[in-house]
């Protein structure tokens, strides 16, 4: 394959969106959205024990990097993954990180 045939553009959204996810309270919360789970705001950050503002934070970078959805019912808002694609680099990180070393 030559450079030039090469999607930079495309390459440059998938280390973005990679960037994005390599947290760990991040990848905690897209495990938690796997198998095309809704969730809102309080359900993830009760789930994971840690504060609604920082939640919020989390989630705000990973729908800004179109890594999430979200839709509003009422007062909830409700967050879930953009492509249900993810799911595959989800498992590889999951499978990888039960590896023995």
């Amino acid at each position: 394959m030559k450079i030039t045939e090469l999607n930079l553009e495309k390459f440059e959204k998938a280390a973005a969106m990679l960037k994005a996810m390599a947290h760990p309270t991040r990848i905690a919360m897209l495990n938690m959205l796997g198998n095309g789970k809704k969730l809102s705001v309080s359900e993830i950050h009760k789930g994971l024990s840690i504060e609604q503002s920082i939640a919020s934070h989390h989630l705000g970078i990973l729908k800004k990097k179109d890594i999430l959805n979200s839709e509003r019912k009422g007062k909830c808002t409700f967050y879930y993954l953009k492509n249900n694609d993810l799911e595959h680099i989800l498992n590889c990180v999951n499978k990888c990180t039960n590896c023995e070393g």
